[in-house]
C-alpha cells in the first residue's frame, strides 16, 4: 500500500472508536437521529480513507503498471472497483 499509513491508521482508529460508540448508543436506546448522524460521520471517515487509498493506488501502482506495459490488468481492476462504487 502506498497511501500515507499514519493518516490511514489514524482515521481507521477514529472510525473504530465511532463504531464502538455506535454500539453503545444502540445498547442504550439512544435517539434514532443521533445514531444516524454518528453513522454518517463514520461513513464519511471511511470514504475519506478509501479515497486516499484509491488516489495513491492510481498515482503509484497504476502509473507503474503503465510504464511496465501491464496496463490492461490495472484498467480492468479499476473498472471493477468503479462498478462496486456505483
Amino acid at each position: 500500500m502506498k497511501a500515507d499509513k499514519t493518516m490511514v491508521t489514524r482515521l481507521l482508529k477514529t472510525a473504530r472508536g465511532q463504531i464502538d460508540g455506535l454500539l453503545k448508543m444502540v445498547e442504550e436506546d439512544r435517539y434514532c437521529i443521533d445514531i444516524s448522524n454518528q453513522l454518517m460521520a463514520t461513513q464519511a471517515i471511511l470514504r475519506k480513507v478509501n479515497n486516499e487509498v484509491i488516489k495513491t493506488h492510481l498515482g503509484a501502482c497504476v502509473k507503474e503498471s503503465f510504464k511496465q506495459g501491464n496496463e490492461d490488468e490495472k484498467i480492468e481492476e479499476i473498472i471493477k472497483l468503479l462498478e462496486k462504487l456505483s
